[in-house]
């Protein structure tokens, strides 16, 4: 009898709230309110703190699948592969790490699928690998998302998260910047719809090229947005910055984007808005 007392009291893990020690994967602490939950009840919940509503960063497959109509995604461009054009090794093991971590090749995923019934082209940004940061896959592979959105005459919805630009690729980094405006550019003159997501962080050479060149700017509740960083600029103007400032809300009090929306009405949203902008 005491040995079935044993073999059931092995089932439960304990874990002291006080502590940062949690088994790996079974837990997660809210950063905002400290609340302690178990990981699959916050994926039931979208991954968004039932407490305190704090909206924790998603993987791009988390994003496709909650987003677009089961069944209906297919990748586009799903070999490509990022290069060193600088021959660096350290970034060569970063590269390596990144792949083996998420099991994928970069930091963007793009393809077609249906929203709603629409048919859609979307580019979900992945923070998991190298913090999102655009380099030259990245940013050509936004591109040919556009440029695909343009000749099949589909609205094109970008979910954008990104840290900057991609350092270790130098000058061809930034030069995404300018790639995917241009493409942009011609894609609007089409007439056709884009609308931009904004989640948490979308900073950089993201912030100040196609995530705010939008038609409609969504943004989920408490994402940093902006170009530099608030500590970087209060370090540059020797200034206590506003409270919230950069943060979702206080760039759609300021006008900066449309709304700011929940995760869990963000894929409803986005199918009334392609309701409205369908044609006939």
């Amino acid at each position: 009898m005491l040995e079935i007392f044993k073999r059931q009291r092995q089932r439960y893990v304990t874990v002291n709230p006080g502590s940062r020690e949690m088994p790996d994967g079974l837990w997660v602490k809210c950063p905002r309110c400290n609340e302690i939950r178990f990981t699959g009840e916050l994926g039931k919940q979208l991954k968004v703190c039932e407490k305190c509503g704090y909206h924790f960063r998603l993987s791009a497959p988390e994003r496709i699948k909650i987003t677009i109509d089961e069944g209906t995604f297919s990748e586009w461009d799903r070999d490509m592969m990022p290069v060193n054009p600088f021959g660096s090794s350290e970034y060569t093991d970063k590269l390596a790490r990144a792949c083996q971590n998420t099991g994928m090749n970069e930091a963007v995923v793009t393809g077609e699928g249906k929203l709603g019934g629409h048919r859609v082209v979307v580019a979900v940004m992945d923070t998991r690998f190298m913090m999102a940061s655009m380099g030259t896959v990245v940013g050509e592979k936004i591109t040919r998302a556009i440029e695909g959105a343009r000749k099949k005459r589909l609205p094109l919805i970008i979910f954008a998260a990104s840290g900057g630009a991609r350092m270790q690729e130098g000058v061809l980094s930034l030069m995404q910047m300018a790639k995917t405006c241009a493409a942009l550019s011609a894609f609007s003159e089409e007439g056709l719809l884009y609308i931009s997501v904004l989640t948490d962080p979308t900073t950089g050479g993201v912030s100040a090229s196609f995530a705010f060149l939008g038609d409609i700017i969504l943004a989920e509740p408490g994402a940093l947005i902006g170009f530099a960083g608030p500590r970087v600029i209060e370090q540059t103007i020797r200034q206590k910055l506003p409270e919230g400032f950069q943060r979702a809300e206080f760039l759609r009090q300021h006008g900066f984007i449309d709304a700011v929306v929940p995760r869990p009405r963000l894929k409803s949203t986005l199918a009334q808005i392609l309701d409205l902008h369908r044609s006939e």
